[in-house]
């Protein structure tokens, strides 16, 4: 049930990264290395959440 609830916690993350990263695209001003860190930030929990997914499919089997 703990895994459950992490990747709960990391989708959530997931999109408010995902939210952030499209505001900063839609206001011109938007610093480039803040996008870049947004995308660097939302690529690491994406694969945080694989590695879950991953792990609670093989703890199924």
């Amino acid at each position: 049930m703990a895994l459950q609830a992490h990747l709960v916690e990391l989708e959530r993350k997931h999109k408010v990264l995902e939210t952030e990263l499209h505001d900063a695209l839609v206001h011109l001003s938007t610093d480039d290395l803040r996008i870049v860190e947004l995308k660097r930030r939302k690529l690491m929990v994406r694969d945080a959440i694989e590695k879950v997914k991953q792990t609670v499919g093989e703890t199924l089997h």
